[in-house]
């Protein structure tokens, strides 16, 4: 047996590939999730996913879908490596001489790797929504009428002048904003992913001992991650909204969690929560169904000769 030192390294090979070719697949649904749930009453630029990318690709054209794609191919290698790693961590750590997780500690796990997880996951997204929903905005500066005095439309900033201003104006802090949030999602997102989707693929497994079809891992972590993305899919539109530095014309500004709540609740309603659920089950259900076949094929492993012989 491969000691626990040796395959860390092998399981952040497994995160990062996992994380590249997930993003590179579903992106623009990400893209449209976001801005979905940025819009307010009075100021919707689109109605529905299909409507956000057909304007989307009209105004920016195709590669306007993958605005803010460079920040999460650069960041996502490590934060899904932390988040699978440090689930596996723990779920070793917590297991006594190999034996089952009870539930709880499968849940204590999975709150430990979401907790890790925002280290990097709290930067990446502070960016990558900046650039996803500048389009957004342009376009509703666009439709103002000049009489309005609306203001002109700027040229898109870059990841790298976003993370100077706000380095400069802010220091570190500036790229945390929404920590608070992040973490409200990802705790309880873990929590309920990881559980769902060892139980789920137990069922697959060949045997006491043996592993399950990449099949089943990849159905098991579609279907985890859609069920935990719609769970915490209120505090993704919270965390979303206080981590949108720039605003359309007429929208509400947030200078907290509460307050967020607060002006949702009473300007849009409580179906406001739901903004962008189904986008997000779209966007997590093939990410970690991918994430969870790449980890489980042991990709990693095998480009680190630590691949065990396979009994046929």
């Amino acid at each position: 047996m491969t000691p626990q030192w040796l395959t860390l390294p092998a399981k952040l090979i497994n995160g990062g590939i996992a994380g590249l070719i997930g993003v590179t697949c579903v992106f623009p649904i990400d893209l449209a999730k976001t801005r979905l749930q940025n819009q307010q009453n009075g100021s919707r630029m689109y109605t529905s996913m299909s409507d956000c990318l057909i304007k989307t690709i009209r105004s920016d054209g195709y590669f306007g879908m993958y605005r803010g794609a460079a920040v999460n191919l650069t960041l996502v290698t490590p934060e899904k490596a932390i988040k699978l790693a440090a689930n596996d961590f723990f779920r070793h750590h917590l297991s006594k001489d190999g034996q089952k997780l009870t539930l709880f500690k499968e849940m204590l796990a999975g709150c430990g790797a979401g907790t890790c997880q925002v280290i990097i996951t709290t930067p990446m997204e502070m960016l990558k929504i900046q650039l996803q929903d500048a389009g957004r905005i342009a376009a509703q500066r666009k439709l103002m009428p000049q009489v309005a005095g609306g203001p002109a439309v700027e040229k898109s900033p870059t990841a790298m002048q976003l993370t100077r201003d706000l380095l400069k104006s802010k220091g570190i802090a500036g790229l945390y904003k929404g920590l608070g949030a992040t973490l409200l999602r990802d705790v309880p997102f873990s929590i309920i992913y990881f559980p769902l989707f060892a139980n789920l693929n137990n069922l697959g497994r060949r045997g006491d001992e043996g592993t399950a079809p990449f099949y089943v891992s990849f159905v098991s972590g579609c279907i985890a991650g859609s069920t935990a993305a719609v769970a915490v899919n209120p505090v993704d539109v919270i965390k979303t909204r206080l981590q949108s530095l720039t605003r359309g014309t007429h929208e509400d500004t947030y200078s907290g969690v509460t307050d967020c709540i607060r002006k949702i609740l009473r300007h849009e309603g409580p179906t406001a929560f739901l903004k962008g659920a189904y986008c997000r089950a779209l966007v997590i259900a093939p990410l970690f169904g991918i994430a969870q076949v790449v980890y489980f094929l042991g990709v990693g492993e095998f480009l680190l000769g630590l691949l065990p012989k396979r009994q046929n």
